[in-house]
This record gives structure tokens, sequence and C-alpha cells, in this order.
């Protein structure tokens, strides 16, 4: 079972502050006992909105609308992958995810579990992704 823990940003964040080395130090601990068990995939911060976009879609027609965004609780501003057998490790393991506040201030992340191949019926269309997934793992 894979999760994604999204780490939303903040006022901060947005604004492109950089962490600070403690809380760098206290996230770089933690993705380390993940990798020391075994369950980290991938871990990334994401830049500012001011440096992103969004596609609006209607119908066929698509509209770029260049970032930044409003609403800093409703952004990403990172995430990580795990992998672990139940969603009980994957809830234990989240439980230990570093306040990401500059201030430890009160805060929420969320964790999402992520399709896997077996969650779809077997059809061709669907193949192709396992076929595109595969060969980006060669």
């Amino acid at each position: 079972m894979r999760f994604m823990i999204l780490v939303m940003a903040t006022k901060e964040s947005e604004a492109g502050a950089m962490p600070t080395e403690a809380k760098i130090a206290e996230m770089a601990t933690y993705h380390e006992e993940l990798a020391k068990a075994g369950v980290l995939l991938d871990a990334r911060g994401l830049k500012s909105t001011a440096r992103g976009w969004r596609v609006r879609y209607d119908g066929q027609k698509r509209a770029i609308v260049d970032g930044p965004f409003a609403e800093s609780k409703e952004l990403v501003a990172g995430y990580t992958i795990i992998q672990t057998q139940t969603r009980e490790e994957a809830v234990k393991w989240t439980r230990r995810f570093p306040n990401p506040t500059p201030d430890d201030s009160a805060f929420e992340i969320e964790v999402r579990e992520l399709f896997e191949a077996e969650d779809f019926a077997d059809n061709k269309e669907h193949d192709r992704f396992v076929a595109l997934r595969q060969e980006l793992e060669a």
C-alpha cells in the first residue's frame, strides 16, 4: 500500500520563506528513519505557486492561469510518498511526521492512499499506463 503525505502551504512558504536549519534537520531525521525502515519512496518540497500555473478547463477549451493562487490553506507545499504493508503502519509513520510550520503552530497534513494497478478493471487502456510505469521504472 502506498500513501502520499501532503504538506499544505503556509503564508510563509507561499512568500518563498525557506525552512529554518532546525526544521530541515527535523525533517531530514524523520525521512532518514523512513528510508532505514524501507518505506520511503519519494519526498519533495514544491516552490510557491508564484512559480506555477493552473490549467482551467471549459469542455475542450483550456486556459492557463498563472500563480500565485489566493488560498494558501488549500495549496500543497510538499509531499512524501511511503509504502507500507497496512494502513495502520502508515498511520503510525504519519503520526510521527514533524510539524512543518516555522513555529510549530496548529497545522494539518493530509494523507491519501494511492491507487494500485489492481484497483482498476483489466482493460487495454489501463494496461498502457501499467506499461508506461514499468518502462519508467526500468
